[in-house]
């Protein structure tokens, strides 16, 4: 049975989405015995390897790239690492499924970030959506609640970061391909990790956490 664009897209987001959380567990378990920096750069130091030898096997390392597509590669760089930092963080310190709650708010910060930013029609049926979507991230997030904590901005910090992300790589020419434009936001959270890793007291990893970094 062939497959229509909006189905084949569907079923690759719930398998992407199943893989993040996947990771999100076994960092989170990772999370109790090793220190941030050292994860984040070995986490990312794989993933920037394989992204790499995909682009390279797809040829997209030769793609011509216009100086408007670099600057919103930087923006989306940038708010990649932010977004990196920050829910890592609050996933290291909460428990995983109030994280995954506020990061649920994801599709509504993007939709309200493209009828802002990019001007795209949003009806006022996913506007009050948005508005019911919101109001209950703040019951999750409970400000000024026992709850709340320093972690709960940054998972809302990491909502804002993908959202930037996400708004920069809808700008882009089609003409990028998107294993590049992966690639480069790799790299740099590889060398914001590297950086970091520096000032941290590495703990050396036995072959089960070996394994759970690689999976």
């Amino acid at each position: 049975m062939a497959l229509s664009p909006n189905l084949r897209g569907a079923l690759l987001m719930t398998g992407s989405m199943t893989a993040f959380t996947v990771n999100d567990v076994f960092m989170k378990v990772l999370s109790e015995g090793f220190p941030f920096f050292q994860l984040l750069l070995l986490r990312s130091v794989l993933t920037t390897s394989f992204i790499a030898l995909l682009a390279w096997q797809a040829g997209a390392l030769k793609a011509q790239i216009s100086r408007g597509d670099w600057h919103l590669m930087l923006i989306r760089t940038v708010a990649e690492v932010g977004a990196a930092y920050f829910f890592l963080n609050a996933l290291f310190n909460m428990p995983i499924a109030n994280v995954t709650a506020i990061i649920a708010a994801l599709p509504l910060t993007v939709t309200l970030g493209a009828a802002i930013v990019l001007r795209e029609p949003v009806g006022w049926r996913r506007f009050i959506a948005i508005g019911i979507g919101f109001l209950g991230v703040m019951m999750i997030v409970r400000p000024g609640g026992e709850g709340f904590s320093q972690y709960s901005v940054f998972a809302l910090l990491a909502v804002l970061g993908v959202t930037v992300r996400d708004l920069a790589a809808r700008r882009l020419s089609s003409e990028v391909p998107s294993l590049f434009v992966a690639l480069t936001a790799a790299t740099g959270v590889t060398i914001f990790g590297s950086v970091g890793a520096i000032f941290v007291d590495w703990e050396p990893m036995g072959g089960r956490d070996l394994a759970l970094l690689g999976c």
